[in-house]
């Protein structure tokens, strides 16, 4: 099937679609596949603010969905959902980038389009390229050899005051009115980013405009009921120093947002279990007759509020998923993470005692000081918890990033990661389920979110090379003194 039958089909599914013609239309790209695109909130917020602007529209595109299995692949010719048009011909590419692996697909997503990907070989005839998203809050340096533009932080309304500002002119001073602007990074321009930037809280909370049953999170309305956190955990961007902290959506506006009709919910934040109302949203959902899903769940609210785990039931909750953080007590106060053994001994009681069938709980390997006893730790402890519930491990070698605590801290290694993995497979095998991902991807991520412009032109040149893992190596090895050193196998 072509990409263009897919596009076809996919647009008879969606329901929700904001159909529009307007003076001015961008392309409003994701550099992943369109079931990763439109399950987020942030790229289906913006897509909303671009078409309730007065003399504005967009067009949506999304990478390849065969490049997902295959990075060497050439992606087909990316055209817009809305009208089939090659993006290239859009006089703006507005990019949403939520983490550091998904900037080669901001590169071949304009590869495929025959739009030269490194900035400085690029014109007026071709599109101005913005970047924006999740990954504006940590470090988009490494994509400022590739775009024009990076809208830094949040963008509810900024977004449009962006597009706005390159109507009607020419290339250079297009450039030049968004360096003006607050919270917007022009490389070309500026040397130093700007910080990260806050809308009002009077544009909260985001909501879908297009529900559709071809993503992992299948016909669900997405709805924020609060953003950021009120937690410091020493690894995450979204902690309670970024933008003010937690800020909360009261729960009659959540419910009020939530359409009749929508029976498959997800609610979204960084820290949804810490709404101070969350028990009776899910129990107003409950009683239409809703399904729920959560996208952050604390073990120690979970653990200490037993009608939370009973509403999570009565929404449909089968799996209680939660979080582990680090594979010892001493990691978790080194991660400043509130979850003790006895919340999650109580978490897995609970989720027992309200018929749900398994505990899955994430972590991260590789924090900095981590030892094999921490690593036994794990294992004993996670033993004794899948005596009360069948549990699952989801775990992610640390990767450190800017804009929080630990940043700068050091990648712990490729060989490191690989050995502590199988130790707790070793450990665990037959009675916990595990599943992880790649260390050696974990290493890329961690080259991008420590560097900058050379380190996204070398990405660049590894997608040229055919984006595997050896030629990420190859690449960073030439761009960044020491890269190789922070890889302690060798690459093969």
């Amino acid at each position: 099937m072509t990409l263009r039958d897919r596009i076809r089909g996919r647009l008879a599914d969606e329901v929700g679609r904001i159909v529009k013609e307007a003076p001015f239309t961008v392309g409003l790209c994701y550099p992943s596949p369109y079931h990763v695109g439109m399950s987020s909130l942030g790229y289906q917020r913006i897509y909303r603010a671009l078409m309730e602007a007065p003399g504005l529209a967009c067009e949506r595109a999304f990478l390849d969905d065969e490049c997902e299995q295959d990075a060497a692949r050439l992606p087909e010719h990316p055209v817009t959902y809305e009208s089939l048009r090659p993006i290239e011909e859009l006089p703006v590419l507005a990019f949403s980038v939520a983490y550091e692996l998904e900037i080669a697909g901001v590169v071949r997503m304009l590869q495929a389009s025959r739009i030269p990907p490194r900035r400085r070989d690029r014109d007026a005839t071709h599109p101005l390229v913005i970047a924006g998203g999740p990954l504006t809050f940590s470090n988009p340096l490494p994509l400022s050899g590739i775009v024009d533009a990076i809208v830094v932080g949040e963008a509810d309304t900024r977004v449009v005051e962006v597009v706005e500002a390159t109507v009607a002119l020419p290339r250079e001073q297009q450039l030049d009115a968004l360096a003006a602007m607050a919270h917007v990074f022009v490389p070309s321009r500026h040397t130093v980013l700007p910080p990260v930037g806050a809308e009002d809280n009077s544009v909260l909370p985001a909501y879908s405009a297009i529900i559709t049953p071809h993503t992992a999170l299948a016909n669900m309305f997405l709805l924020e009921t609060e953003r950021g956190c009120s937690r410091g955990c020493s690894y995450c961007v979204m902690r309670r120093s970024t933008n003010g902290g937690m800020r909360i959506v009261p729960s009659d506006v959540v419910l009020a947002a939530i359409p009749r009709h929508a029976r498959r919910v997800g609610l979204v934040g960084a820290a949804v279990s810490d709404h101070p109302q969350i028990v009776s949203i899910l129990n107003a959902l409950a009683d239409r007759g809703c399904e729920v899903g959560l996208s952050s769940l604390r073990p120690d609210r979970l653990a200490t509020h037993e009608d939370f785990v009973q509403a999570l039931a009565r929404v449909g909750y089968r799996t209680l998923t939660t979080a582990m953080d680090g594979t010892s007590e001493r990691m978790r106060d080194q991660l400043e993470r509130r979850a003790r053994p006895k919340h999650l001994l109580r978490c897995a009681e609970l989720a027992k005692k309200y018929g749900m069938d398994r505990l899955k709980l994430y972590l991260m390997v590789g924090t900095p000081g981590e030892t094999d006893a921490d690593v036994d730790e794990c294992i004993a402890f996670s033993t004794e918890l899948s005596r009360i519930l069948p549990v699952a491990l989801g775990i992610a070698p640390f990767c450190p990033k800017r804009n929080t605590p630990l940043d700068g801290a050091p990648f712990a290694g490729i060989d490191v990661v690989d050995e502590r993995l199988e130790r707790l497979r070793r450990g665990l095998r037959g009675r916990v389920d595990i599943r992880a991902t790649s260390a050696r991807w974990a290493w890329v991520e961690y080259i991008l979110a420590q560097g900058g412009e050379a380190e996204g032109l070398a990405l660049l040149d590894a997608v040229d090379a055919g984006g595997s893992f050896r030629a990420y190596v190859r690449a960073f090895s030439r761009s960044r003194p020491g890269a190789r050193r922070a890889l302690p196998v060798a690459p093969g």
